[in-house]
């Protein structure tokens, strides 16, 4: 290969230097090719495997199974039996993908084996167990999940589990359970969100205990503004009144109830044109 840097000034007998011009146009670059050529690989060189593909693949691994326990633990076990360290974060990502599924028995089986491995302790991990048995209509496993949460973390449980918990209640009409978490609550000092409010009013108005629900609203009135995040800022802004939005979503199931009844009277009245028209053709 070519040197491609200035020669040494060449010194004379009679110690004159003569120096040479800079000039590169003189200069040979590699032949006048210029730079060397990159010839496509024969081989096939292996891609690295990400977090977004490993849960992929992980899903993919678990989909297919039956619901037996041991079958699906096989599995797992054999998916991260070649990994250094536990794959959290893959299996954090699988999971968020058989939730945007509804594969609620392929999360509580990934959940109960990774708690089972000690890992991934956390109250989100915990919170999606919940919310899983509960879609599954497993209510006595969510309850005692629940108790045990609640008795560990007495002073410092998240506000997004009472909700979660009021929820379960409020879809199952158990209005005296809701009635002790809140009690929960108000012992503890949580405040409640408007989602909380406006079930707890709600049951208060099944049940006829009017007085109570006015109670409720004057100790916890709706917020007049409420915070967002924009582009990574904290924004605030005035908040919807929650009559205004109940009103908008009742405008929009009567229409969604009034569209079905007015195509059947346009079939209707298309059925009676066709007939009269036959009738005619034939007269």
């Amino acid at each position: 290969m070519l040197c491609l840097r200035p020669p040494l000034p060449i010194i004379s007998s009679r110690l004159e230097v003569t120096k040479f011009s800079k000039d590169t146009s003189s200069l040979v670059v590699c032949a006048l090719k210029g730079p060397r050529q990159r010839y496509p690989r024969v081989w096939k060189s292996k891609k690295r495997i990400g977090t977004i593909s490993k849960s992929a693949k992980l899903v993919d691994c678990i989909k297919g199974l039956s619901n037996v326990k041991e079958e699906v633990y096989g599995a797992l076990d054999s998916f991260v039996a070649w990994e250094l360290e536990f794959p959290l974060v893959a299996v954090k990502k699988a999971l968020k993908t058989l939730e945007n599924e509804q594969e609620w028995k392929r999360i509580i089986q990934v959940i109960k084996w990774m708690l089972s491995k000690g890992q991934g302790q956390t109250m989100g991990t915990y919170f999606t167990l919940l919310n899983a048995l509960a879609e599954d209509g497993r209510l006595d496993e969510a309850e005692e999940l629940w108790t045990k949460l609640f008795s560990d973390n007495l002073e410092s449980m998240p506000r997004i589990f009472f909700n979660k918990m009021i929820a379960i209640y409020y879809k199952r009409d158990m209005h005296e359970k809701m009635f002790e978490i809140f009690a929960d609550m108000e012992e503890l000092g949580v405040q409640p969100n408007v989602a909380i409010v406006n079930m707890m009013g709600s049951a208060f108005k099944k049940l006829g205990m009017l007085d109570k629900y006015d109670k409720l609203k004057k100790k916890y009135p709706p917020p007049k503004w409420e915070y967002r995040y924009i582009k990574g800022k904290r924004v605030r802004i005035r908040a919807k009144n929650v009559d205004e939005l109940d009103a908008a979503n009742e405008d929009v199931n009567r229409d969604k109830e009034i569209s079905p009844i007015s195509n059947e009277s346009d079939e209707e009245v298309d059925t009676s044109v066709h007939e009269v028209n036959v009738e005619a053709t034939c007269s």
